[in-house]
């Protein structure tokens, strides 16, 4: 490998995207680039938000400013900041930063990486991997030795959580940092700046915007700083030479809005779970606004159906049996109809489970069910209950002693269904179930009364 093959993927100590020095001339390349990529803050004192992270006394900017950092996982969702925070810890340091992206890297790039950072073991080697979780085991297995021996300094970024998709002995290794969507103040503060600054943002155009405007575009972007960015240059250089963004500008800026959403990754299991808990939890606003976060991002109605038949079951059950009828005729609905009109089905019949009154007891019940198989022994059935039509069957006596139900006073019998019976369901004394639980505590003591009675006559007759 040659000296000069090396010395140009070395090139850069910021991972190739910086700005250079505060203060720094921006060259015309430079400028062509989108205004996000411009704006990135040169040093962690530029860097807006993630106050759990940086705020005074924090882990992270000690580990930086001391240079005692191993290896980094920055996890969060898009525009956070987890590029920002690689590039800049690259610069302050001062280390060799090689960037790669796993989407477009492979096995062969990343041997010559690794071989390269082993040859040049005078200087530290910080490599930046972006949409880590992209690399498969194979790959990231291959990290492993060299981190282990301090030859580089891994940092990655992934937007998925890395517990599922980052091997343990990797994990184990860095020190992971989650993110959080900016908030809206740090969002305008930066959307200030980039519309002041003549060097690297849009001061040049000398628009301006009201506080109205700037908060108006923060939120429409849900915390994500490079859609921020981007929202305003578009904004910007779509209106004349020095005039004003006003919120007539933005409302139709506001109409293309799509919100976040990644169906089957965080988003989608975060959102779900956001809003069955809601339901559960008998809020039927929340409930709603998860719903049409969802719809608005485009998830499957018949999953979002799906999830509420199970709902309906395992946190109403009998407490309200309507639940289960109704959230299966929406399934068939939404099937039926399809979009936009099925939201309506779905609003229905999310606010009617909301509203209901709540039991997990059938849920718990089929839970000590199976618990007491899987723990067993296992109880045969009863001789009186077995199958008795078959030849064989009447010949061993299945059957018999057997005690029609419908033949007994109210139906009950006292007979016993199990050897040794298991108090298994336990009604809850919510909505319709707090009928049940009283006619089962009656049948109880009907059944007590009968077997006892059925031993008396026992214990009388001679014939026994």
């Amino acid at each position: 490998m040659s000296d000069n093959f090396q010395s140009s993927l070395f090139e850069n100590s910021a991972c190739g995207e910086g700005e250079g020095e505060p203060g720094s001339p921006v060259s015309a390349v430079q400028r062509r680039r989108p205004l996000a990529v411009r704006m990135r803050p040169r040093d962690l004192s530029e860097v807006l938000g993630q106050e759990h992270l940086l705020g005074k006394g924090s882990l992270l900017p000690k580990l930086v400013k001391t240079d005692t950092f191993g290896s980094l996982l920055f996890y969060g969702p898009p525009g956070c900041g987890k590029t920002t925070l690689a590039e800049v810890i690259a610069q302050e340091t001062g280390a060799k930063c090689v960037r790669l992206n796993a989407v477009m890297s492979n096995v062969a790039e990343l041997r010559d990486v690794l071989r390269m950072a082993r040859y040049d073991s005078a200087h530290e080697t910080i490599l930046f991997i972006d949409e880590i979780h992209r690399f498969n085991k194979a790959q990231q297995d291959l990290l492993l030795p060299d981190v282990e021996a301090g030859n580089i300094r891994l940092i990655g970024a992934t937007t998925h959580n890395p517990g599922f998709y980052i091997i343990d002995p990797l994990l184990s290794r860095s020190h992971l940092f989650r993110l959080e969507p900016l908030p809206e103040s740090a969002t305008v503060a930066l959307l200030r700046r980039a519309l002041e600054d003549g060097e690297r943002g849009l001061g040049s155009t000398r628009c301006t915007a009201g506080d109205a405007v700037l908060i108006g575009l923060a939120r429409l972007c849900d915390g994500d700083m490079r859609r921020a960015l981007n929202a305003l240059e578009t904004l910007v250089l779509s209106q004349p030479t020095g005039s004003e963004i006003t919120p007539a500008e933005l409302e139709v800026f506001a109409r293309e809005r799509q919100i976040r959403y990644d169906a089957d990754e965080d988003e989608h299991y975060d959102t779900i779970s956001a809003f069955i808990k809601s339901v559960r939890g008998s809020d039927p606003d929340a409930a709603l606004y998860w719903l049409a976060k969802m719809v608005e991002g485009g998830e499957d109605p018949r999953f979002i159906a799906r999830r509420l038949i199970i709902l309906a079951s395992e946190d109403i059950g009998l407490a309200d049996s309507r639940a289960l009828p109704l959230a299966t005729a929406a399934l068939q609905a939404v099937e039926f109809i399809g979009m936009p009109e099925a939201a309506l089905t779905l609003s229905h019949c999310t606010l009617f489970l909301a509203l209901c009154p709540k039991s997990n007891s059938a849920t718990e019940a089929i839970f000590r069910a199976r618990r007491a198989i899987k723990e067993g022994p296992v109880q045969p059935v009863p001789l009186w209950l077995r199958d008795s039509h078959s030849k064989v069957g009447k010949q061993l006596g299945h059957g018999d002693a057997y005690m029609y139900s419908h033949d007994s006073p109210d139906h009950i019998s006292g007979q016993e269904y199990m050897v040794d019976p298991l108090p298994l369901y336990l009604p809850s004394h919510y909505g319709a179930e707090a009928a049940l639980a009283e006619r089962l505590e009656k049948w109880k003591a009907l059944k007590a009364e009968r077997r006892q009675a059925g031993d008396d006559a026992s214990k009388a007759d001679p014939a026994d």
